[in-house]
């Protein structure tokens, strides 16, 4: 099997390089082929899944307010960016009959919020421009050959193409197919690899997973995977959603980060927007033996002082409630807590706090109990989570790290190693904060690599 163009990997990156080199090609009047060899049953496995099935696929910020989003090597995607633009992206789906819209923050969405209209657009622009697209056809190993590149496929067949195009994202979900392959061909080539580790994942906070299943990983130190079972605490907070909080990222006890926003409690652990914004800084000091901790602010519009009082008349109101006169203390502080806070979150604020309260055996072997409303105030505004670990690969939504951009040219992304290669996509070390930021960097260097593999191959210099 020959062809000119080979892009290995089928997802985001790899079929938006395969239309733009088949679309340069088509206008240039070239004859030249593309293919797209994708391991998988279907091509876009990763897009099906994105924003749980909604695909936010950009975001519309100019560069300035885009760049400020990306967490590694901003400068090294602005060529890509200006190459395709988030404007531009969207007018090719438009062109190829996909509606979309606009919701807060700049995200972009398909107006059906299905990820599948995303994937079929891409799939008939490719087709449309004469792109051959072969699914289970899994690359084992890549090599230089006669000026070129010679593919070994898993099933026993060969590939051989003049320019290579890798596009076969980090490690992330490897379910979808992702599993570091492209690392090792880039580094078979020569190319550094920034040491990977899992971003926009949950962070798990102490006690919030079964301990005693818990297992340590060499390669992933404090990795916890998603499929542990909760503790009893971790029953109690899971499914709790929280609106306009504001979270502090404490490393090794110093302010590392202040964020606000919206944050979740799910079976992983803490997510949400403002959790995802936090885990690549807070995953990264975990695996270099930092401690780690997020601090919740409850009250964030509220100063100290301020919510001292308002908590002091709150309960002082639901004392002098005649519905309170035969209701325990417990009780009065539950109602408390349900003017304060959503009654989902009371369960565990409670197990987490139980200082609220003090218990006093008398005399007479009756209890007194007391509600600490100054230790309720000052929790409001300072609920510490201290993080035991974080999930995985297995459901973290990007992959931090890769491939090293000083041994890419940014303006083709082109290997200055191998001539003839490009790589793109989640493979570079190029990671973004969640918001369509990270797809768009996926469609944006995909089409650079494509067009540009296109371009030298049509060069009078080309081989």
């Amino acid at each position: 099997m020959k062809s000119d163009i080979v892009v290995v990997g089928g997802g985001a990156s790899g079929l938006m390089a395969a239309y733009a080199a088949a679309d340069f090609l088509v206008r240039s009047g070239s004859d030249a082929q593309v293919l797209v060899l994708e391991k998988m049953p279907r091509p876009a496995r990763k897009i099906m899944i994105s924003g749980k099935g909604r695909c936010n696929f950009t975001n519309l910020k100019d560069w300035n307010g885009f760049s400020s989003h990306v967490r590694a090597n901003s400068n090294a995607l602005r060529p890509a960016f200006y190459n395709l633009t988030p404007e531009a992206l969207t007018e090719f789906f438009s062109a190829y009959g996909m509606r979309w819209v606009v919701e807060r923050g700049d995200r972009a969405f398909p107006e059906s919020h299905h990820a599948s209209d995303v994937v079929d657009a891409l799939v008939n622009a490719c087709l449309s421009r004469g792109v051959k697209i072969l699914c289970e056809q899994e690359v084992s190993s890549v090599e230089r050959k006669d000026g070129g590149f010679s593919l070994k496929l898993a099933g026993g067949g060969s590939c051989e193409c003049r320019r290579l195009i890798l596009a076969t994202g980090g490690l992330s979900y490897p379910t979808t197919g992702s599993t570091g392959d492209g690392y090792r061909w880039a580094g078979g080539f020569g190319h550094r690899i920034v040491r990977t580790f899992p971003s926009l994942t949950a962070l798990v906070p102490q006690g919030y997973k079964l301990s005693e299943e818990i297992h340590s990983d060499p390669e992933l130190p404090r990795h916890i995977d998603r499929s542990i079972p909760l503790s009893e605490l971790g029953e109690k907070l899971c499914g709790v959603q929280l609106r306009n909080v504001g979270v502090t990222l404490e490393i090794d006890g110093a302010g590392a980060g202040e964020e606000f926003g919206d944050l979740d409690f799910t079976d992983g652990g803490i997510e949400g927007p403002v959790g995802f914004r936090f885990s690549r800084q807070a995953v990264k000091a975990m695996l270099n033996g930092g401690r780690a901790a997020l601090v919740l602010d409850l009250k964030s519009a509220v100063d100290p002082a301020e919510l001292s009082e308002r908590v002091r008349q709150l309960y002082a109101e639901i004392e002098a409630d005649p519905r309170s006169l035969r209701l325990r203390d417990k009780e009065k502080c539950r109602i408390l807590l349900g003017k304060l806070m959503p009654w989902d979150l009371i369960p565990g604020f409670t197990a987490m706090h139980p200082q609220i309260f003090s218990v006093t055996r008398l005399r007479s072997g009756k209890q007194l109990v007391k509600v600490h409303l100054d230790v309720i105030a000052a929790v409001l505004k300072c609920w510490r989570f201290p993080l035991e670990g974080y999930v995985g690969y297995e459901r973290a939504v990007v992959t931090a790290g890769g491939v090293a951009l000083d041994g890419v040219v940014a303006k083709t992304l082109e290997s200055k190693l191998a001539p003839g290669l490009h790589i793109c996509g989640e493979l570079l070390d190029i990671d973004a904060d969640t918001g369509g930021y990270n797809l768009h960097s996926a469609f944006a260097t995909g089409s650079l690599a494509g067009l540009s593999a296109a371009k030298s191959l049509l060069a009078p210099s080309a081989d």
